[in-house]
């Protein structure tokens, strides 16, 4: 009876295992391998990421314009649940070339709500650059809160390639530990960006921002106050006005003004609510004249106010 009952445990074990294998290489893909392996698989998981061709990832494929926001804005579950409007906001609002029933539609209004930096005339079939990608994914991880980040200067041989409003980006994705730079020390800004690396960047920048909640954030630099922001407005069409906010000239790439959030208030008043953040003292930033700009848009029925968060 008891060699019975070892028998049977034997087989209940076997079956376990090959359950448990046969569910882990169904999540699989079969054409990634090495070091992109784990993070893809992860990202899958989540529903953050699929495939192209059923069970192949294609990860040496290029990234659009449209797959990376749709990434963030599922990894960082970026919402406007809070957010109060008028009617329903369609991709028509604010950008010029995204359709209002494209599949990402939804995911470009998420984004562009929450801060992330995108031109009006954003191409959603264009491929991300590295610098690109760059730009938008450590924009979306500094929305999600304060988190502490090594205060250094991080020598790129290739950093003349890149576009000076987008060097401070790259240089904290690479401090954050989001993407490492090889013996070369070259970044390569301007090559076109991988769905392999950009699921490893995505993978990384979760696990860093998960790390960190629950912890208590660093205490922030105070709010500066009492500086003037200028407040342009744009038509753009009959229906469409552009507002863009700036800060002036800046000595260095460490200024910013972020729009935090976007209001309509009765009377054709839309209140738009902004950030400025300084240099933390001590970090290192690109000694560049910059303009430090957000914009928004919004209808032309509306005169725009501006409020500063403290």
């Amino acid at each position: 009876m008891r060699k019975k009952q070892h028998a049977i445990t034997a087989v209940l074990s076997a079956a376990v295992l090959l359950t448990g294998t046969f569910a882990s290489s169904a999540l699989a893909f079969t054409d990634v391998s090495g070091e992109q392996a784990a993070p893809i698989l992860d990202l899958k998981e989540r529903g953050i990421v699929s495939g192209l061709e059923g069970d192949r990832f294609v990860p040496q494929g290029k990234t659009t314009y449209a797959e990376g926001i749709a990434m963030l804005v599922k990894a960082f579950h970026l919402n406007i649940d809070n957010m109060k409007f008028i009617k329903a906001p369609q991709t028509s609002d604010y950008f010029t070339n995204v359709p209002n029933d494209a599949w990402y539609a939804d995911s470009f209004i998420k984004a562009h709500l929450n801060g992330v930096p995108l031109p009006k005339d954003v191409n959603p079939g264009a491929i991300l650059t590295r610098e690109a990608f760059a730009n938008l994914l450590v924009h979306t991880v500094e929305s999600q809160g304060e988190f502490p980040m090594v205060k250094m200067y991080i020598e790129l041989a290739d950093e003349q390639e890149m576009d000076p409003s987008l060097s401070g980006a790259v240089q904290r994705l690479v401090l954050y530990k989001f993407a490492s730079i090889g013996e070369d020390r070259k970044f390569y800004p301007k090559r076109e960006l991988t769905r392999g690396e950009a699921a490893v960047w995505l993978h990384n920048a979760i696990r860093f921002v998960e790390s960190h909640q629950g912890q208590p954030a660093p205490a922030p630099a105070p709010a500066p106050q009492g500086e003037e922001v200028q407040v342009t407005v744009e038509k753009v069409s009959t229906d469409v006005n552009r507002v863009v906010l700036s800060r002036g000239s800046k000595p260095t790439s460490g200024y910013g003004i972020q729009i935090t959030g976007l209001r309509f208030e009765e009377g054709g008043r839309a209140v738009i609510n902004y950030k400025l953040t300084d240099p933390a003292p001590g970090s290192m930033n690109a000694t560049v004249v910059t303009e430090p700009k957000a914009e928004t848009y919004i209808s032309s029925k509306y005169q725009p106010a501006v409020e500063q968060e403290a």
